[in-house]
């Protein structure tokens, strides 16, 4: 007789054995109606699961984050179905939920086309209409590769065949004729998936992401509680498209990429003026916080890499060279050795902690081309990194302090929604557990300091330590992992830091690893998408251009342009010969904030006149007036 223990600490008896659906039905028939999947003592699974003994259970709906994904899952099998009645002969290999939707990747001769994903949609509904029953079979090892061999499904036969003897294989069957290989859970009916669902986009993909293999055809869907999230999130899409960092950074004529250097930034003068503002701006905020900065060398030997950890966990993504002599030398996928070496010249002694090292440092890190994402993920890049050498006592009180730091940066670059994620110790990993313990207390006291909301990500530690990671929300909902802060007991240690204490005795210093931006590269895309190009005044590259409108006002532009740059505030003068209504949209769609109109109204009162981006209204100002205004909005708004 199970004894059911719900959430709110009530207990539901049964005499005998009972399902889920029992369960919610128990506890409402409204809950009944919502139920998707639970959790029993933690596991998820289906509704029809028999809970044989005391458990803690929890009726999971659309509401949670666990029943949307089973809806998504659920979608992904459907669609899955459909393309396979559609199109017989089509193969079926993998279909995972991912972030804000799902995909399956098929084995076809024939692409898919964009009326191929309207036939699709259309035969989803349709089986959604006829609310087909899900049905759960454990099968033999044996007879399930024999059996997907013998129906052409080689792919799912090669799944299985890399699957771990130990482990349960289950088939989930939708209906009479359609089924796969998945863990599950799943809903109960094809009923509950709902309506609003849309297959977004077809995509090439390799077999298990491996260029030598085959190259499949990767179907993407969305599938949402309700139609309004669902249109919410269309719209998100469109609004993205727009941001596309890669498409305004062409206009903007910011950088660009070429074939000889994947994944490397060409910097065009107005890009390199951002990204040199952002330098600045973070120097002069570092400085303030005491950070000394230093440069390291980019290419290091691979012994290094060796004592520090590095070349066992990322070995296989370093650029490496071997010279004349026979040593093998690394390019730095991250500055944190070289920080160490610095620390290691002369003596320190526990007066000198903290001891805050920054650098604006070059890395390089192998990513597959197909990962490529113009800023968002390349293979060069720029980090903000900085290293602070403290003891033990002061590790709380120094993550705070980082922690604040992090947060008034983003709050002076327009990101005030931010959440922290926490995460601990991984499988892989160096260094004892005691240490692990004392970095993971300390780092999780200094998270729950800061009263922000937090989330736990169990497993997701760097390899020497703990870590927070500060996520940013955009202008349009989106999340952005940016900044992390980690504790690391281990690094110092493998690397013979040291420092004399107060009685004398020699101590390792605990390091902790600390980037604001991350990668100068990723931050800029990030704020290209979250400003729509739009940046604010203080840091858009080209803050003004001055345009005379005929020959005989060019003198008066260009001394009105001199003024500007003098004031401290970019700043050029347009002489081509084209027409101003032509300039002005030119200005425009490059997203410079102000442009300055002058002609003989201008030059007679020592004025300009302003236009605005995104405004039709035209504003006359005296230039002294102009110079004092927009120089007071020419820094960050907290500084």
């Amino acid at each position: 007789m199970p004894i059911i223990t719900l959430p709110d600490g009530n207990n539901l008896d049964f005499p005998k054995k009972v399902t889920g659906l029992e369960v919610a039905e128990k506890i409402s028939k409204s809950l009944a109606k919502q139920a998707l999947i639970m959790s029993v003592d933690g596991e998820l699974k289906d509704l029809y699961f028999p809970i044989e003994k005391d458990s803690s259970v929890k009726i999971l709906t659309a509401k949670d984050k666990e029943g949307l994904e089973v809806i998504r899952h659920d979608a992904a099998h459907i669609m899955a179905m459909a393309v396979q009645e559609l199109y017989p002969g089509t193969q079926v290999t993998i279909g995972p939920v991912i972030e804000n939707g799902f995909y399956y990747d098929f084995a076809r001769k024939d692409p898919f086309t964009e009326d191929d994903l309207k036939k699709i949609e259309k035969r989803m509904s349709e089986i959604i209409d006829k609310d087909v029953k899900t049905r759960r079979e454990v099968w033999d090892r044996e007879k399930a590769i024999s059996h997907f061999k013998k129906i052409g499904e080689k792919y799912k036969a090669e799944i299985i065949e890399n699957i771990p003897g130990n482990e349960k294989l289950t088939v989930y069957h939708h209906g009479d004729t359609w089924y796969d290989l998945c863990k599950g859970p799943h809903l109960l009916s094809s009923g509950k998936i709902g309506k609003a669902f849309k297959l977004t986009k077809v995509a090439g993909a390799y077999w298990r992401g491996d260029s030598n293999n085959e190259m499949l055809q990767r179907i993407y869907g969305t599938s949402w509680a309700s139609q309004k999230d669902l249109d919410a999130y269309l719209k998100r899409i469109e609004e993205a498209e727009k941001r596309d960092h890669r498409k305004l950074g062409k206009e903007m004529d910011l950088f660009h990429f070429r074939e000889e250097s994947p994944g490397s930034v060409f910097w065009h003068e107005k890009g390199w003026s951002l990204f040199q503002k952002l330098i600045d701006y973070m120097r002069m905020k570092q400085d303030e916080a005491g950070y000394k900065e230093i440069n390291t060398p980019e290419v290091l030997d691979r012994t290094l890499w060796e004592k520090s950890g590095h070349w066992e966990k990322f070995g296989a993504n370093m650029y490496t060279s071997t010279t004349p002599d026979e040593k093998i030398f690394a390019i730095k996928p991250m500055n944190c050795p070289g920080c160490v070496e610095v620390f290691n010249q002369g003596l320190k002694s526990y007066k000198d902690l903290p001891l805050k090292m920054s650098e604006f440092g070059k890395v390089h890190r192998y990513e597959p081309s197909g990962a490529l994402h113009g800023l968002l993920r390349v293979r060069a890049f720029t980090q903000d990194d900085a290293h602070i050498f403290c003891t033990e006592d002061q590790i709380t009180k120094e993550c705070l302090i980082v922690t604040n730091l992090i947060l008034d940066i983003y709050k002076d670059l327009g990101f005030e929604n931010v959440i922290l994620k926490y995460s601990d110790r991984p499988e892989l990993r160096v260094g004892d557990d005691s240490v692990w313990d004392k970095a993971e207390t300390a780092l999780l006291e200094a998270v729950k300091a800061t009263k922000l909301e937090y989330s736990i990500n169990k497993g997701e530690g760097a390899f020497y330590g703990p870590k927070i990671e500060f996520v940013l929300r955009d202008a349009i909902g989106r999340d952005w992992q940016c900044g992390t802060l980690q504790v690391d007991f281990n690094l110092p240690g493998r690397l013979g830091a040291s420092y004399i204490d107060k009685d004398g005795s020699k101590k390792i210093p605990v390091m902790l690893h600390r980037a604001l931006f991350g990668s100068l590269e990723r931050f800029i895309g990030i704020l290209i998408e979250n400003y729509a190009g739009k940046f604010p005044f203080w840091i858009s590259p080209l803050q003004t251009v001055v345009i005379p409108i005929s020959e005989d006002f060019e003198d008066y532009a260009i001394k009105v342009s001199k003024k500007i740059k003098d004031a401290g505030i970019s700043s050029i003068v347009d002489l081509k010969n084209t027409n101003l209504n032509y300039k002005i949209r030119d200005h425009s769609l490059a997203k410079i904030p102000v442009l300055l109109i002058c002609g003989k109204k201008e030059v007679d009162s020592n004025s300009v006149t302003i236009r605005r981006l995104d405004s039709n209204k035209q504003e006359n100002m005296e230039l002294k007036t102009f110079l004092k205004t927009f120089s007071a909005l020419n820094k960050a708004s907290s500084n």
